[in-house]
């Protein structure tokens, strides 16, 4: 068993945190500050790959494995966690699902534009109403002749009001969950509309939108996989999500680590530096450990992933345990920075407030927690 990153997942690791320090790190806090996702840093990533991390070579995608997409999403998102799940949702939740659910046409059609960074891809799931329970969305279809008509609202849509194709899950049967089919949307599409951007306690960089559907007209051609295997898909593709969102976490809780490190090795209190002190040092390898066994659950995730093996366990596991670390971290780096910790002085507190939503997206850690539970008494 080995625990070392090859050479070119080292390599694609340096390059994302060069980008990251070099590029982000100019945006990130305005980006919180305004409360706007600037598309420079979409665009930027673009030029770096990192919109098409997945996307197979033919259609002009890195080809690199869910395991790099990991490590890219871990150094993006110690710089700009509002840049990071912009390009999670478009690599795990959008990219990925084409790759393996859309025709030839479809991935001919849509893979090369969200590999260039000339579109940005987005995932519409949830609804007023259904939230964790995904097998009840109301969002309904009808088809009509060569065209389905949608009708209906999504809500917490990442990037909707930027994204240019929207991978989105209706109604289009009576049964719970055979009765749901995924849709390959054009925000252009008639009768689309985005009608509400959330006010939020962290990632405000990042766009949260509500999304209506009013007669919206998709061609056939524009169905996901089969009519009916909407649902299949959907918790197929979190499972890639849980991954980029384990991901992102591990990134937050290491910059408020490091962050947290380097004042503790800098401040003197009582005549002493803080590091010598043992309250300050239990809490450091408290945090070391947590983030530490949270990064192996991760690769271990993406690693299955990557050999095409069911890994639904191992990416829920990974994500309450890396999304549980980043909370306890940046909320320790705060104690250890103490009252300028509060302050905006010090980033620790973006990453707090931005970590937060990391244990409620894409799966709570209570649902997360029945998912492990029900995958060993199902054994």
């Amino acid at each position: 068993m080995n625990f070392m990153l090859d050479e070119e997942d080292v390599m694609i690791q340096e390059t994302a945190q060069r980008f990251a320090n070099e590029k982000l790190s100019q945006w990130a806090v305005q980006m919180d500050r305004d409360c706007e996702f600037n598309m420079d840093a979409f665009h930027a990533a673009a030029e770096q790959g990192f919109t098409a991390i997945t996307i197979p070579e033919e259609y002009d995608g890195m080809g690199a494995s869910n395991l790099q997409l990991s490590l890219v999403m871990e150094e993006i998102n110690k710089v700009c966690p509002a840049t990071g799940v912009t390009l999670s949702v478009h690599n795990s939740l959008v990219n990925n699902v084409i790759v393996k659910y859309g025709t030839d046409e479809q991935k001919r059609q849509y893979l090369p534009k969200l590999a260039s960074g000339e579109w940005m891809g987005a995932y519409s799931l949830t609804e007023p109403n259904s939230g964790t329970d995904a097998a009840a969305i109301i969002c309904k279809g009808r088809k009509n002749h060569e065209n389905w008509i949608l009708n209906g609202v999504k809500s917490f849509v990442t990037s909707g009001e930027y994204a240019d194709l929207v991978v989105t899950f209706v109604r289009t049967g009576e049964e719970r969950t055979t009765g749901i089919t995924a849709f390959l949307v054009e925000t252009t599409s008639p009768g689309f509309s985005v009608s509400k951007a959330e006010k939020k306690m962290g990632l405000r960089g990042s766009k949260t939108n509500e999304i209506t559907f009013t007669d919206c007209i998709i061609p056939v051609s524009n169905v996901l996989g089969k009519e009916g295997d909407g649902f299949k898909i959907a918790m197929e593709a979190l499972d890639g999500g849980r991954i980029g969102i384990a991901s992102q976490a591990l990134g937050i809780g290491q910059a408020a680590f490091d962050v947290a490190l380097k004042y503790s090795k800098e401040r003197e209190v009582f005549n002493t530096k803080l590091r010598k002190l043992q309250a300050i040092q239990f809490k450091i390898a408290d945090m070391a450990i947590k983030l530490e066994s949270a990064r192996l659950m991760v690769r271990k995730a993406a690693w299955l992933r990557d050999q095409g093996l069911n890994c639904t366990r191992e990416a829920s596991i990974s994500k309450v345990l890396a999304t549980e670390a980043a909370a306890f971290v940046t909320d320790e780096a705060i104690q250890i920075l103490g009252g300028v910790g509060y302050t905006e002085d010090f980033p620790v507190e973006r990453f707090y407030r931005d970590a937060r939503v990391t244990r409620i997206y894409e799966g709570t850690s209570e649902i997360l927690r029945i998912v492990i539970a029900r995958s060993f008494l199902r054994e």
